[in-house]
């Protein structure tokens, strides 16, 4: 019985690391959200896959959890990392019951990271990240999170900034950075990292504050450090000259 908690990264197969790969080939079958498996079936044909909708994460869990304990080898997939707001905590969870599980969790290259190479270096220093979701956190305890971390002089890494019932999310967000930031603090996004139509771009931050992100953008707002080295948004590793 082993279950394999699987962060696939931006879902394109030459950013999938090779343990990641290597526990896909191993499994059975492959669970996870509809999105993630239409990213990873194209590699495995041969295996079996269960699917939920995007909002079926503990089903998801329990899932890939019974499906383990009939003795298959099973991968549950999420895309980046699956410790950074992926899917290992609330498996871990669904699985508290069963210590006889063997469990794997399988790190991935979330889109901090993956996003950051796009844009150049903006996390060569200290950083926070931060999702602007509300759906499993307050809007005044992510209010209060961003206020602490730019009064902080962290760079911001903003992930899940907006959708259409959270349309004016971003604009929130940075309205509460420039309480501590300049308005030509530099700033950049990314979008659908290492998939289909993939692209970035540099701004300030006032600027950011009126662009319109989705669910597939990801965020870099810069410290009181960070400049633009010939078209790359760089964030000095803070060693003395």
């Amino acid at each position: 019985m082993r279950l394999y908690i699987v962060g696939i990264g931006p879902g394109e197969a030459t950013q999938m690391t090779q343990r990641a790969q290597a526990a896909l080939e191993r499994s059975e079958l492959i669970v996870g959200y509809t999105a993630y498996v239409d990213l990873v079936r194209p590699l495995f044909p041969e295996k079996s896959f269960l699917t939920t909708s995007m909002r079926g994460e503990v089903e998801r869990c329990r899932l890939a959890v019974e499906q383990a304990l009939t003795g298959r080898t099973v991968s549950l997939v999420c895309s980046g990392d699956a410790g950074v707001y992926g899917m290992a905590s609330p498996a871990l969870e669904a699985a508290e019951a069963y210590p006889q599980l063997d469990i794997e969790v399988v790190p991935g290259v979330t889109a901090a990271c993956s996003g950051a190479a796009l844009l150049g270096a903006p996390l060569s220093h200290d950083f926070a990240v931060i999702s602007l979701s509300d759906l499993l956190t307050p809007w005044p305890l992510i209010e209060k999170r961003l206020a602490c971390a730019a009064e902080a002089d962290f760079v911001l890494c903003l992930y899940n900034p907006s959708s259409k019932k959270r349309a004016d999310y971003l604009r929130r967000a940075c309205e509460i950075v420039r309480r501590f930031r300049q308005a030509e603090t530099p700033a950049g996004v990314v979008r659908e990292i290492g998939r289909a139509g993939e692209s970035h771009a540099l701004m300030t931050l006032e600027e950011l504050q009126e662009y319109r992100a989705d669910m597939f953008t990801t965020v870099f707002i810069g410290n009181s450090q960070t400049k633009i080295l010939n078209g790359r948004l760089v964030t000095p590793r803070g060693y003395r000259t």
